[in-house]
């Protein structure tokens, strides 16, 4: 083939391609009722204007939208920060990239007997995440409340921290491992229980207002993402995709809607 001809074909392939991805199917991005849920519709009118298709997926349940991407059933998936990523990717091996990020949503402690963390009573039953690490961040927030004391050197950037790492628990606390959902649902059944914010959200609780112990923003660890699969990490749509959630309109709907117990972390 001339290289003339080869290059007027590559031109013409390239865009074929960005006219496919900008006018065909929408992009299906997995996300988590509420909070998510509400960004994204704002994210898909902002993406319309400028060209972009944009289908918010609602995962419910125990239905995992990791799983969803890396099979191909999803474009991009919005709900999880990186720690939460990186475990995954080593338990199941999943192909899939971080392209962005999004948002802090700070995990809180809450509860329908007791005002203020420090209240919770010797033997008290506290619901805390099964998975690695939500359940790190929960006893990050403990130990900065002073209820328990975590090993030297335990810290949630070097890995998870679960309560094997507990070395002092001088209330006795009853420790109830369960899935976020569950513990969102069960908080009439414990103390309190430390429940993710998307959860935590449709169940009518909000960090700042209702929590009873929150994570601390400064230096988190646990920023939010946009998530692809490692072999799209370059596709035309992605920045596309995140220019519109990074959009003036994006950060101030998070800010005006959620009051500060959700936080956009970008410009």
């Amino acid at each position: 083939m001339k290289p003339n001809l080869a290059r007027r074909l590559l031109a013409l392939f390239v865009l074929t391609s960005s006219a496919a991805w900008a006018s065909d199917a929408p992009l299906k991005v997995g996300v988590r009722g509420g909070v998510d849920e509400q960004i994204w519709e704002v994210v898909t009118q902002v993406a319309a204007k400028n060209g972009l298709k944009v289908q918010p997926i609602v995962i419910t349940g125990t239905a995992s939208p990791n799983e969803a991407l890396n099979n191909g059933d999803l474009d991009a998936n919005s709900f999880q920060h990186i720690p939460y990523l990186n475990d995954q990717i080593k338990q199941r091996g999943y192909k899939i990239v971080p392209v962005a990020h999004t948002l802090i949503s700070p995990i809180a402690f809450y509860s329908q007997r007791h005002k203020n963390i420090k209240d919770l009573p010797e033997g008290a039953k506290v619901g805390i995440p099964d998975d690695p690490s939500n359940q790190t961040r929960a006893l990050v927030v403990l130990r900065d409340h002073g209820l328990i004391t975590l090993r030297d050197g335990a810290d949630p950037r070097k890995g998870s921290i679960t309560l094997a790492d507990v070395v002092s628990n001088p209330r006795k606390l009853n420790f109830v491992e369960s899935a976020s959902v569950v513990l969102a649902r069960s908080l009439p059944d414990v103390d309190a229980a430390a429940i993710v914010n998307s959860f935590a959200y449709q169940a009518g609780l909000i960090a700042t207002r209702d929590g009873i112990a929150i994570e601390k923003a400064d230096n988190n660890p646990y920023v939010n993402i946009i998530a692809v699969r490692e072999q799209d990490k370059n596709a035309p749509w992605v920045p596309e995709l995140v220019k519109a959630y990074h959009s003036p309109a994006v950060k101030s709907f998070i800010e005006s809607k959620f009051e500060g117990s959700v936080i956009p972390v970008f410009d």
